[in-house]
């Protein structure tokens, strides 16, 4: 199991608000049955490698597909091998680790 962070900036659609571009992103996640969670900066997804790279490139197409004329979209992976990783999980644990469980 994958755990992966994106966040997608359209750049240059003539407005500071972003949330129909946001709304676009996350429908893809949930189109694609991915489990995900919005928030404030970006957006967590958790699923297969292949599957969340798919994901992620649909994500960037939509912003286009609105419009936009340039996106910018920050991806980070973590890919951990020797168990399960689920987003409950590391939510879980950090929040053992600060006390806040």
């Amino acid at each position: 199991m994958v755990t992966m962070e994106i966040s997608v900036h359209p750049v240059g659609t003539g407005s500071a608000s972003m949330s129909d571009y946001v709304a676009d992103v996350i429908e893809v996640a949930k189109r694609r049955g991915v489990k995900y969670e919005i928030t404030g900066m970006s957006t967590n997804l958790q699923g297969d490698l292949n599957t969340l790279f798919e994901v992620a490139r649909e994500m960037h197409e939509a912003s286009f597909k609105r419009g936009a004329p340039r996106i910018f979209t920050m991806i980070k992976l973590d890919d951990r091998r020797d168990k399960d990783l689920t987003l409950e999980y590391k939510r879980r644990t950090a929040a053992e680790k600060v006390g806040d469980a």
